[in-house]
């Protein structure tokens, strides 16, 4: 049996019509877990009175991937929120790190990295979101919504800030972050 060509002349295709090579590659969420978690209101219960102002948000984001296994990679999200109050007083501290693992197969080492530091924190974020919004409001304070982030603009920045450092590729699929900070 010959190999059939797809519509541009190169190559296989699979029985879908997709090109043969496409056809193979998977990425699929295994399993979501937190893996750390931590809430801290060291000033309680005196910053609930005579608060005036809107505190200032401190907001960090991290994301880390490792192969745990063939075709199967941990991606770790970590989110920092640091938020305080007049005259710099810490009104409370959370610290996440959102985990899943992923099946990715199928994929060269290029298109990897933007999957693992780019699509998979972005399936993580509104997990974490969730927990820092549950958190916040059981540690007595008003809910808080993280807003929404456009993860393939943070990895293409991370990477960005990463060759003009002269990282290695190796160090570039590991991390991606963002810091920034706004009031609640």
């Amino acid at each position: 049996m010959s190999d059939e060509q797809n519509s541009d002349g190169q190559g296989a295709v699979a029985p879908g019509g997709e090109p043969a090579d496409q056809a193979q590659r998977q990425l699929v969420l295994q399993k979501i877990y937190l893996k750390d978690l931590s809430f801290e209101s060291p000033n309680s219960p005196q910053v609930f009175s005579g608060q005036v102002g809107e505190p200032q948000i401190q907001f960090n984001l991290k994301s880390a991937s490792r192969q745990v296994g063939e075709d199967a990679w941990e991606v770790v999200l970590t989110i920092t929120v640091d938020a305080k109050g007049a005259e710099e007083r810490s009104l409370f501290l959370v610290e996440i790190q959102q985990a899943g693992i992923f099946q990715v197969s199928g994929y060269e080492e290029e298109q990897m990295r933007p999957l693992l530091g780019s699509y998979c924190p972005g399936v993580l974020y509104p997990y974490a979101r969730e927990a820092v919004s549950e958190l916040v409001s059981r540690g007595g304070f008003p809910q808080l919504l993280l807003q929404p982030i456009n993860f393939d603009a943070v990895y293409m920045q991370s990477q960005a800030e990463q060759q003009a450092e002269g990282s290695t590729p190796a160090a570039q699929e590991a991390t991606a972050g963002v810091t920034g900070s706004s009031t609640h």
